[in-house]
């Protein structure tokens, strides 16, 4: 647990689909509780990438639970099975998360994470209060990071995972996953997370990554707050491009300034007080807008 809050409980979020890691931090004491979010990481990335916000939102009133999806770091799932990946398994798979928890909940997914987020929520928004888009994009990635992506994905197909470490120890993960790099739980962190990951996971997601249609409008026909928020720098997709998706969503949009592409482990303060404030000014639960 190095690197999580003293609060933090490991556990296994238990659901219909089987069961997912987790890192649970409750409500901190003598704080009223104001509600439960839910935290997807992104490619190459786990549930540790939050870790550094978790203490602080927990000071606000806010339990979060941060998962590791399918086949990431220490969630089981299939080693050679590309098809149990597809983006709709893992939607749901969020959405039996969020059932898991017994309450509506915040969603927030972290570049893949919030292209499944998306995809969870235009299957059923009914398990959410809100979306937070964090540095994830209208639909593919930019050319540069699809690069990246690709020589991963040439690499896993002729090479074990262990010598894609030595690869990747050069190159750097694609999307620059930033987490354990600067400092949540370290370098030994970062590589056994990494072999931990199915190479099926890694392959068809990253294929997702090169291929994913934009989707906002039929993000913007679901009736949820949403929130997009950002570095004020992202190689992943054009900061620009997140800023044009916020207008069409009518999101509230947030710039951390400082950050790029992780901004939960860039600048966690500012990032913790974002989601907060964006929570905070929402209606309470059950209430009628």
């Amino acid at each position: 647990m190095t690197g999580h809050p003293t609060s933090a409980r490991a556990r296994r979020l238990r659901t219909p689909r089987g069961e997912f890691a987790a890192v649970d931090v409750p409500t901190a004491p003598g704080v009223t509780p104001r509600g439960v979010a839910l935290l997807l990481p992104g490619y190459t990335g786990s549930k540790e990438d939050f870790a550094l916000i978790q203490e602080p939102l927990a000071a606000r009133g806010y339990r979060t639970v941060a998962v590791d999806g399918r086949g990431q770091y220490e969630s089981d799932g299939p080693a050679d099975d590309e098809s149990a990946y597809a983006q709709e398994e893992l939607a749901r798979d969020v959405l039996a998360q969020a059932e898991a928890l017994g309450t509506p909940v915040h969603l927030v997914g972290h570049s893949l994470g919030g292209q499944i987020a998306r995809a969870a929520v235009i299957l059923d928004h009914t398990p959410f209060r809100s979306l937070t888009l964090m540095s994830s994009g209208p639909g593919r990635i930019s050319v540069s990071q699809e690069q990246r992506v690709k020589l991963l994905r040439d690499a896993l197909a002729v090479m074990s995972m262990a010598e894609c470490w030595q690869a990747i120890l050069a190159m750097g993960p694609p999307e620059e996953v930033g987490g354990p790099a600067r400092g949540i739980g370290g370098p030994e962190l970062l590589r056994n997370r990494w072999l931990g990951t199915k190479p099926a996971q890694l392959l068809a997601t990253g294929r997702q990554l090169c291929s994913e249609p934009d989707r906002v409008d039929e993000l913007a026909a679901v009736p949820l707050p949403f929130h997009v928020l950002s570095g004020e720098r992202d190689d992943t997709w054009p900061v620009p491009d997140l800023d044009e998706m916020a207008r069409r969503l009518g999101a509230h949009r947030t710039v951390i300034d400082g950050a790029e592409h992780s901004p939960a482990a860039d600048r966690p303060a500012p990032t913790a007080r974002a989601l907060a404030g964006f929570w905070d000014g929402l209606p309470p639960a059950g209430a009628v807008s």
